[in-house]
């Protein structure tokens, strides 16, 4: 053995440790990769870090919000889903800034500085085919609660198309907390924001409307991305974008008046993006309840697909949220795991590849929520007994998966799956007959007795837990299970009405 090798294996374990750590070589390449995109003039971040006069003055307060990993805000953990633009730092990054605080933050020679990042001004991936701009600025007073806005956008289009791409660009990132994406083509929500006074209607958690659709969402340093050729959304003529925006007050009074581009397939996509969402409505947690839990299993799916995404979603109770996949065969497949909920810090997460789930694969979801006062996040002091619902102080329990299929017809397969549910005996047909019925008209007021053979499907809805489906319980429901559940109700009543001659 050579003397330098005998050398290293002699050498205290913690030897490189006291080599100098400085901004130049070491902390200026971290911040530059993982902080800048939000922590730079105009962003949503109230100060940059792109220079070493802005770091070194605050850095103890960076070790320290990197110690606990409150930033950079990314909560997935890892080993559960492999993500595409993930902001996680490493144990050694992390270690990196807590000994560059320690030892008194040091410069170092300009001549390690690295270059200078660059980011894209304008839209990052070109000009878009298409431009849906809020019809007029929204005005976010200087302090209070923070808003959830939607902005409802017609959008216009001679025919269906297919989506390969859309990029929010916030109006104003001072306040811009995040976007979601829903598509409405029933005019629900146009009608709810024509009922309220100023440009669109508030609405905390979901839009308060059953949406047909969905084109994503929007977190500050998100980079947009396109489908794999192929790939895409649909997009059905006569559709509305409901716009939601989270708004963060700043200190004084600002206005936003954010927009979407839109990029269009150059084909008609053969291989069409769906979600496969798991999700209860059977909420209730009692004051106090420091460890509530909800679990979601799917039934196998029919079809083989192909994860691309996951968003998962609670309100303030939630605590951790973990979503896998069980496969034929016996392999578990990880999609999520958020330890350390955060609705402020909600996202929706890219798989850096597909995830091939086969025909016959299980999706499960559990779910854990805090109402004690131990809760710093808890809406209600003292704590309150909590339902499923849409307002700050209701809570939900969704994660939808987004995948694709390699055949048109295993997505048509699919959506019938997942829409409906309820047995093929239930035609696309009369669901849309009854669909134009209002359910009061066919619903008794005491509701309905869900049938035996659909309670696996249909319990989820039943709120109170009663077995029965009320006039409000299916208006509830996804606007497919809905106009199915309708269909099955108006069937059975015209067989009541005119019994089969004997």
């Amino acid at each position: 053995m050579s003397s330098l090798a005998l050398l290293l294996l002699l050498a205290p374990v913690n030897a490189w440790a006291d080599e100098p750590v400085t901004y130049t070589e070491h902390i200026a390449p971290i911040l530059w990769k993982h902080c800048a995109a939000c922590h730079r003039p105009g962003e949503i971040a109230p100060f940059s870090l792109l220079s070493y006069k802005d770091a070194a003055k605050r850095a103890n307060f960076i070790a320290s919000i990197t110690a606990d990993r409150t930033m950079p805000p990314w909560k997935p953990e890892p080993g559960h889903g492999d993500f595409s633009g993930a902001r996680r730092l490493s144990n050694a990054e992390i270690d990196l800034l807590a000994r560059w605080a320690k030892t008194g933050a040091a410069e170092g020679d300009p001549k390690h500085l690295p270059p200078a990042p660059k980011f894209t001004e304008g839209w990052q991936l070109g000009q878009p085919d298409l431009v849906l701009k809020m019809p007029e600025s929204f005005k976010v007073p200087a302090g209070g609660a923070d808003i959830y806005q939607c902005f409802v956008i017609p959008i216009p289009l001679d025919r269906d198309r297919t989506v390969s791409a859309v990029e929010f660009r916030p109006g104003n990132t001072r306040v811009v907390h995040h976007a979601l994406l829903f598509l409405d083509s029933t005019g629900a929500a146009r009608k709810k924001a024509e009922a309220e006074k100023g440009p669109g209607f508030r609405s905390f958690g979901g839009p308060g409307v059953t949406v047909t659709g969905m084109l994503g969402g929007w977190v500050p340093g998100q980079v947009p991305q396109h489908f794999p050729e192929g790939i895409g959304l649909s997009l059905k003529k006569g559709s509305d974008l409901v716009l939601q925006i989270h708004y963060h007050p700043s200190g004084k009074a600002e206005t936003d008046q954010s927009q979407l581009g839109i990029y269009f397939n150059k084909k008609p996509a053969e291989k069409l993006i769906a979600p496969l969402v798991l999700r209860t409505r059977d909420i209730d947690i009692p004051p106090g309840e420091k460890r509530y839990q909800r679990t979601v299993t799917t039934p196998p799916i029919p079809v083989d697909v192909y994860a691309v995404g996951i968003s998962p979603h609670m309100h303030y109770l939630g605590r951790e949220m973990k979503a896998w996949a069980e496969l034929p065969g016996g392999k578990t497949e990880r999609l999520i795991w958020i330890k350390d909920w955060d609705f402020n810090w909600q996202g929706s997460y890219l798989f850096a590849k597909p995830v091939r789930l086969p025909k016959g694969t299980i999706l499960k979801l559990e779910a854990y929520y805090d109402n004690s006062a131990d809760n710093p996040f808890n809406p209600s002091n003292p704590p309150k007994r909590v339902r499923f619902g849409e307002e700050t102080t209701d809570e939900m329990c969704l994660c939808p998966v987004t995948v694709y299929t390699d055949r048109r017809e295993d997505s048509a397969a699919l959506m019938k799956w997942q829409g409906l549910g309820l047995g093929s005996d239930l035609e696309t047909a009369g669901a849309m007959a009854a669909a134009s019925i209002p359910t009061d008209k066919l619903v008794p007021p005491g509701g309905v007795p869900i049938p035996e053979r659909y309670k696996a499907v249909l319990q989820q809805f039943d709120v109170d837990g009663d077995g029965k489906l009320t006039v409000a319980e299916i208006d509830a429901m996804p606007v497919l299970v809905r106009n199915k559940v309708k269909a099955a109700i108006k069937q059975y009543r015209d067989k009541q009405a005119d019994p089969p001659k004997k």
